[in-house]
């Protein structure tokens, strides 16, 4: 039917940018008034074992190669002449060693850095939701442009990023990746590269799959049931395909559930010299107990490690940190390890020849996805106010309080026994896309294309504590009539009739009925939408003396908007009337307060762009092909004005054996409506006070910024590719990469260790002091003067650099007369810097963890391939290896601990190809990941120390969950 229609893999597209203002510090106070780096290349040829795009048209191509020419980052250029490298990846081979989601299984490619999953770190907030967010190069989730067949997608979260999750995959052929400066041919957020999630059209026949797994250690147990089906329709001019998957991961939903979790990894120290950073085991909160530590008084020092029984708090041993203590009788937290998701996935399209000449299509696609982790547990009272005649107190205690003239007492207590805080996301999406193709008389081809999309999310915390409910329900009272222990306020006020009074002086000794009081439901709604139209027409008006060139004239036009609804205002204060302790009127009504509300806000954006691909020389001497590669786009903002982007590249194919390329381009990621219009948002948290030294849990206000204006990214890549004559089957390629980003869009986060420092150092000139609020200046560091709030905010600031090298090389041969496929790739990039003005510039090139949103990434990553077939077995295995880790970039800070060792892991898979009968063809197969068992080396974050047992204790991107078993069975009719 359209076996003679080659289907471009990426629709192009690009943008441009405004020439960037001058770097100044001033800017840093005006974000604080208004909250109110390309990637590069990562190698050639597909991420197929044993097949490489950039060799596909000059080789036989394997088994498994793609058997349609490639052009993928260009609209005139074929994959094998771009001169930016780019990597097409099966998606039935990554799927193979690494069963599951296959946003997960990408995360294995050592281009990826920093990317977020379920097995992420989760938060304590009420916005952590366990999606899959990509990230190319570790510079940043929003940096990385996300397209399904060519075409965007709506963002899908609160802060305007796109979670792969959403793409259904039953049907998916290939994942394309740019790994280079990319908006003049796509737009904007193409500065680190694009992913592009690609369809097979041409499915024809019926598969199924059913596959579950279960952990080493008996949990986490998943489930995922998949059909899909193709057939031609209307004598062969029509073709459809439709699919339906269902997938079921529980996650693992405490981090004492493993080895490594038991530990309570934190960092703790001040980073001098004399007293360095260091890792901390066994991390325990000195100040605060399980059963109820009092602070200060006559009864100060004593811990109800009993209901009602007081015994002397046991001290572990010191950290460096007073709070901390390593051991002891401290209480922590123990949040999730991976996050659960169950999802469904629904997908169709139909595709028609309208004429001999014009094709047509319309496709859709219905996704639900359900996930939830699990931050703290749910309250630190970190020292609430109880009377002296509380009837929950034993009264030779009372006594001991009346004797010293007492007549409150302060205890702290973490709730084991409460339900914890969660974050349980429902992310809904559709997606419809139609459009029309075809061949004009003269040769030159046309499209165009219509999407309409909506993604909703709907977050709610199910656990989250009214400050106003516990204040009352902690002031508890005789009833004198009944002689019944009662909520004060009751007495006085009907508000109060159903409130529960709450003991908190033992481990067990809140009731259940108490706990439900004071604990509601909140939730807040997003709800993106994109509406976008766009229409290329291409072909090869004129030659030169080496052959046609080849041109393209691109016209977009899109609009997007985003709204917020919520049912917890983080403004909310509490009602403290009739409540005699623990309420004032600067008390926030919810514990953990959801997101602001947002009125809808839109922005618009027209595009128009040109690209061609000019042919220098041909069977020259020195030169096979020789061609240049031209591209540029103007875009227009409604919210942030115009900008202009663009690209040059040369691609030199100097012989069969040898290829040189070399690209530049300036790119741009224009602030999106999150950016602008986010309102600001308070959400509690514990995190370091440099000042005092101690670590209160405070809120930290987050806003947008309406005066930002697109980020500029520069991008040089160069590489080389070699396919030696005399050993058939083996290609290599080596590309150089730098990339810097001005005019950065950069979160500044009061709550930074550099950024407190900074402003620390100046005296409180500094208007990064601005970011926080204490009530006794910036002098003073005793405990009366402990933060109270901070703020993060968006600004125009940083800029960020980075480099390295991509190797890549694939051998195809056969071993005892079986196929054998090998295939190794690495990332070497030994910086990435982070300037801002007025802070220490910091490289987290080779660092765990970094501040203000910034991904560290290791320095060295790489991932080895092999497969092996013989007869109707197959064993397929995958090494994933990264560098050692240090704990900061910030060249100031002193750290005593080592760095984290480097690691591997090993996945392994065992595949049984069989007939089931009539022509249908099946596979059973067998697969364990992290083959070794191999625990993550212990790493945790220096501004993380308050956050005990949630956030730390293993490196992003290596294997908290430990061996993992799955068995499936797919079968094609």
């Amino acid at each position: 039917m359209r076996n003679d229609k080659k289907t471009a893999i990426m629709a192009s597209k690009r943008s441009g940018n405004r020439r960037p203002a001058d770097i100044n510090l001033n800017a840093v106070t005006r974000g604080i008034r208004s909250i109110g780096f390309a990637s590069a290349l990562v190698g050639t040829g597909t991420l197929l074992i044993g097949s490489c795009a950039h060799a596909q048209s000059e080789q036989q191509p394997s088994a498994q190669a793609i058997s349609e020419v490639v052009v993928t980052g260009s609209r005139v250029s074929p994959g094998s002449q771009s001169p930016t490298p780019l990597t097409a990846v099966n998606a039935d081979d990554l799927l193979t060693v690494k069963p599951g989601s296959i946003s997960d299984a990408i995360n294995e490619l050592p281009i990826f850095a920093g990317s977020r999953g379920q097995n992420g770190n989760p938060g304590n907030g009420t916005t952590n939701n366990s999606g899959n967010l990509q990230n190319l190069r570790g510079l940043g989730y929003a940096r990385t442009l996300v397209l399904w067949d060519g075409h965007r997608l709506p963002a899908t979260t609160q802060d305007q990023l796109v979670d792969t999750d959403m793409i259904p995959q039953m049907l998916l052929k290939r994942v394309d990746i740019v790994t280079g400066g990319a908006s003049a041919v796509y737009g904007s957020d193409a500065v680190a590269g694009v992913i592009n999630f690609v369809t097979d059209t041409h499915f024809t026949g019926v598969k199924t799959q059913v596959q579950g797994g279960v952990s080493t250690y008996g949990d986490d147990k998943t489930s995922d049931i998949g059909i899909a089906g193709g057939k031609d329709l209307f004598n062969g001019k029509g073709h459809v395909i439709a699919s339906y998957q269902y997938r079921d991961d529980p996650g693992v939903p405490y981090r004492t559930d493993r080895p490594w979790g038991t530990h309570q990894w934190t960092v703790q120290g001040a980073g001098t010299a004399a007293n360095p950073y260091r890792l901390a085991d066994n991390t325990r909160i000195a100040t605060s107990s399980f059963g109820g530590l009092v602070r200060g008084g006559p009864l100060g020092g004593l811990d109800f490690t009993q209901n009602g029984v007081l015994t002397p708090f046991v001290h572990g041993a010191p950290t460096g940190n007073a709070n901390y203590e390593s051991g002891g009788g401290g209480a922590y937290y123990n949040g999730s390890i991976r996050g659960s998701m169950r999802s469904h996935q629904a997908f169709a399209r139909l595709d028609y020849d309208v004429s001999d000449s014009v094709h047509g299509y319309v496709e859709g696609s219905l996704t639900d996805n359900r996930t939830q982790n699990f931050g703290a547990y749910n309250a630190l009272l970190n020292g609430v106010t109880l009377s002296a005649t509380n009837p929950y107190l034993a009264q030779n205690y009372q006594n001991q309080l009346a004797a010293a003239n007492a007549a409150t007492f302060n205890v702290a207590r973490v709730f084991a026994d409460a339900p914890r805080i969660n974050t349980a996301g429902k992310s809904d999406q559709y997606f419809l896309n139609g459009g029309l193709n075809g061949e004009l008389a003269n040769g030159a081809k046309w499209n165009i294309a219509g999407t309409h999309a909506r993604a909703r999310l709907d977050t709610r915390n199910d656990n989250n504590w009214n400050n106003q409910r516990l204040a009352a329900a902690l002031d508890a009272v005789v009833n004198p009539a009944t002689g019944q222990v009662v909520c004060r306020a009751s007495l006085t006020s009907s508000a109060y009739a159903n409130c529960v009074p709450l003991n908190i002086l033992g481990p067990t000794a809140p009731s259940q009925a108490a706990l439900g009081y004071i604990t509601q439901a909140t939730s807040f709604a997003v709800t993106n939408t994109l509406d976008e139209i766009e229409g290329t027409i291409s072909g090869a008006p004129f030659s030169t003396w080496a052959g046609p060139v080849d041109a393209a004239l691109t016209g977009q036009w899109r609009k997007q908007t985003y709204a917020v609804a919520t049912d917890a205002l983080p403004t909310d204060k509490a009602d403290c009337s009739g409540i005699s302790f623990n309420c004032t009127s600067s008390t926030f009504l919810y514990l953990d307060p959801t997101i602001a509300a947002r009125s809808k806000v839109s922005q618009t954006v027209k595009e128009i762009a040109g690209e061609s691909d000019i042919p220098l020389l041909k069977n020259a001497g020195f030169a096979r092909n020789l061609n240049l590669n031209l591209a540029a786009r103007f875009t227009d903002y409604d919210t942030s004005g115009r900008a202009w982007t663009y690209k040059a590249g040369v691609d030199w194919d100097v012989s069969r054996e040898l290829k040189l390329r070399s690209s530049y381009s300036r790119d741009i990621r224009a602030p999106n409506l999150n950016d602008l219009f986010q309102p600001a948002t308070s959400n509690a948290g514990s995190f370091t006070d440099l000042l005092t030294g101690l670590s209160p849990r405070v809120p930290v206000t987050v806003g947008g910024n309406p005066d930002l204006k697109p980020e500029v990214g520069k991008t040089f890549a160069a590489g080389i590719v070699i396919k030696p004559a005399f050993l058939p089957g083996f290609n290599a390629s080596l590309d150089y990469f730098n990339i810097k980003v001005i005019d950065a869009i950069t979160n500044i986060q009061g709550t930074n260790p550099s950024v407190q420092a900074t402003c620390y150092a100046s005296g409180g000139t500094s208007p990064y002091c601005a970011l926080q609020t204490r009530p006794l200046g910036f002098a003073n560091t005793s405990a009366a003067n402990a933060v109270t709030s901070f703020i993060n905010t968006v600004i125009n600031i940083g800029s960020m650099k980075t480099r390295g090298f991509d190797f890549e090389a694939n051998y195809r041969t056969k071993l005892l007369g079986n196929p054998l496929g090998l295939r190794l790739l690495t990332t070497y990039q030994p910086s990435i810097v982070y300037e801002t003005p007025g802070l220490q510039t910091i490289d987290v090139g080779g660092v765990g963890f970094s501040s203000n949103a910034l991904q560290a990434s290791a320095r060295v990553r790489g991932t080895f391939f092999v497969d092996y077939k013989v007869g109707d077995f197959s064993v397929n295995a995958s090494e994933r290896w990264r560098s050692r880790l240090a704990f900061t970039g910030d060249p100031t800070q002193i750290v005593s601990s080592p760095d984290a060792p480097a690691i591997a892991y090993t996945n392994l898979n065992l595949g049984w190809n069989f007939s089931a009968g009539a022509g249908r063809k099946a596979q059973l197969f067998f697969n364990v990941q992290n083959l070794f068992n191999r625990q993550p080396p212990p790493i945790a974050f220096l501004g993380g120390n308050g956050a005990v047992g949630t956030f730390g204790g293993f490196a992003q991107g290596d294997d908290p969950v430990g061996r993992y078993f799955t068995v499936g069975l797919r079968i094609n009719l």
